[in-house]
């Protein structure tokens, strides 16, 4: 059973990938201020691709700030990557500059409000994707970073990279943490049915020193991690 389902997720959430990929790049040469409609698809596709085909209830706790905000989300599995659109209205968020070399893709990104992080450049691209954010910081849009920097084993808390303590003091912005367990579901090859739980935490204020903003956010998204180390 859980191997009908997944293979009728793949065909149904990548064939239609290809529809939604095509239409975003598309749309940023043809429309650029209508961008977001493709990527909103694909995000919604993709929930309920998991709820109806991989039998994946997707339940959220606590509550969702209004106003302005710095989302901090832990990052588990490609789940939360791609439900960030179904998720938050219109998030300007951070991908490896690797990707922006895909012909079209580098394009449509840019005009959704993706943000291109080269980590090899350090102070460098800090500064540039301090610019980059500056337009959507202005325009009330939610801001995303995963501060862990990648992908983790659900069970694992690495320490935050140091981009995250940067971006929270120039952005002077509320951090929102957001902890997920999706890892235990959402993996690489069979996916199985069962409760993944997106929790926002309570939101912590700016202008705290980096030890304390650091230690807050790294306790609040592995609030449903089960292991410590």
């Amino acid at each position: 059973m859980i191997l009908l389902r997944n293979i009728a997720f793949y065909l149904t959430f990548y064939v239609g990938s290809i529809f939604c990929v095509i239409g975003a790049v598309l749309t940023a040469y043809l429309l650029p201020g209508k961008v977001r409609v493709f990527p909103d698809l694909w995000s919604r596709l993709h929930a309920w691709s998991c709820r109806n085909l991989l039998g994946i209830r997707i339940v959220e706790t606590g509550t969702r700030p209004e106003g302005r905000a710095f989302y901090a989300i832990k990052h588990e599995s490609f789940f939360e990557a791609i439900n960030l659109p179904d998720m938050l209205d219109f998030p300007a968020l951070f991908a490896k500059q690797e990707l922006f070399n895909i012909p079209g893709w580098g394009t449509a990104a840019s005009r959704y409000g993706v943000v291109p992080v080269a980590r090899q450049e350090g102070a460098k691209a800090l500064r540039r994707m301090i610019r980059a954010l500056q337009p959507m910081k202005d325009s009330d849009r939610p801001i995303v970073i995963f501060p862990e920097g990648t992908r983790v084993p659900h069970g694992q808390r690495p320490p935050l990279q140091a981009g995250f303590a940067a971006l929270y003091k120039l952005l002077d912005l509320p951090v929102v943490p957001v902890a997920v367990d999706s890892g235990p579901l959402y993996q690489r090859g069979l996916k199985r049915p069962g409760t993944l739980t997106i929790h926002f935490g309570e939101p912590i204020e700016p202008g705290l020193s980096r030890a304390e903003i650091e230690a807050r956010v790294h306790a609040a998204i592995n609030a449903l991690n089960p292991k410590a180390g």
